[in-house]
């Protein structure tokens, strides 16, 4: 699995942030370099991180999901305890969800999945 962090306060510090191009190169890498899914991420997981908004996430993770559904051969994870945004994002062309919460934040996910 690959990892694309679009939060700027990444939990591994390797946050991509707003820029859709090099978070859209970093999955064809990544891909190349044998990864079998792509998770994407919008919300860091860290200790301490601040929450976000449902719209910021969204703003993160759409504009990628939506380029990377049509230009890559691999399943998308989206890694989000939001039901509305794994809803959107399976929309877009998500395949998985990656709930680091197990439910606990949103139980709605589970009517999403």
């Amino acid at each position: 699995m690959g990892i694309l962090n679009l939060s700027p306060d990444s939990f591994s510090g390797d946050g991509l942030g707003d820029d859709i191009e090099a978070a859209v190169a970093r999955a064809k890498r990544l891909v190349d370099d044998g990864a079998d899914i792509i998770d994407i991420g919008g919300e860091s997981t860290r200790p301490g991180a601040q929450q976000v908004s449902a719209d910021d996430e969204l703003r993160r993770v759409m504009p990628v999901i939506e380029r990377l559904a049509g230009e890559l051969s691999v399943p998308l994870s989206i890694d989000t305890y939001k039901s509305v945004v794994a809803s959107r994002a399976v929309k877009a062309g998500a395949m998985m969800i990656n709930d680091v919460w197990g439910l606990k934040r949103d139980p709605q996910l589970a009517q999403v999945a």
